[in-house]
């Protein structure tokens, strides 16, 4: 197995359509050791559920799958999609091979033929139960962070009493739940946006942002 310094996980998210479960996939995140969430499409979230974990880990954003791709496969990352398809293989079997992004679909649709596209292999979790057909979103990737971090040998965090050390934070959080880049990136975020509503892709809550706010960014280095 390769260092486990070469190896890391993130987390791709794929316009999600329930905001509040990035808050909750950021707590999740931290626990397991993901490097970086990195949001596709819609880069506004809620950090509720999060637990202050969002200071713990960092944002990255990109406006289409493809980009998002170009990202990882630059660092040498395997794309795993966590669903059941017909070739997927159990998360408990481990068939990682390298640092892994996991994308997580949309909660009742899953992933798309799209999404699909952009995987290099896909992962399952083996229910023992009769009485649901699925899992939670955050639920499921837990369960599947948890298992890559034990095939990568990441070092189990301290203990303090009956919980886990927490270390100071290292990132500085905006006021805002808005991950942001560059003027550009902005720019084109707001051509997108009005694209989508034209279509009826997302709700108009008729609230702009703010243009000094063009070059802020998530975290501060």
């Amino acid at each position: 197995m390769e260092n486990e310094k070469k190896l890391e996980s993130f987390v791709l998210v794929h316009n999600i359509a329930k905001r509040h479960n990035v808050g909750t996939l950021a707590r999740s995140a931290t626990a397991f050791g993901v490097s970086e969430m990195i949001l596709v499409g819609r880069r506004d979230f809620n950090a509720f559920g999060s637990h202050g974990s969002t200071s713990h880990v960092r944002f990255r954003h990109f406006h289409s799958l493809a980009d998002a791709k170009v990202f990882l496969k630059e660092r040498d990352c395997d794309i795993c999609g966590v669903e059941i398809t017909e070739n997927a293989v159990a998360v408990n079997e481990h068939p990682f091979k390298r640092s892994t992004a996991f994308l997580l679909g949309n909660e009742g649709t899953g992933l798309s033929a799209k999404e699909c596209e952009i995987c290099d292999f896909f992962v399952y979790i083996p229910q023992y139960g009769c009485g649901t057909a699925s899992l939670n979103v955050t639920v499921a990737a837990s369960i599947v962070l948890h298992q890559f971090g034990v095939w990568a040998g990441f070092s189990e965090r301290t203990r303090e009493g009956n919980k886990f050390s927490v270390a100071e934070r290292p990132f500085k959080q905006a006021k805002k739940n808005y991950c942001m880049e560059t003027s550009e990136s902005v720019a084109e975020e707001r051509r997108l946006k009005r694209e989508n509503l034209a279509n009826g892709f997302f709700e108009d809550t008729g609230k702009e942002e703010s243009p000094s706010n063009l070059l802020d960014t998530l975290f501060d280095d």
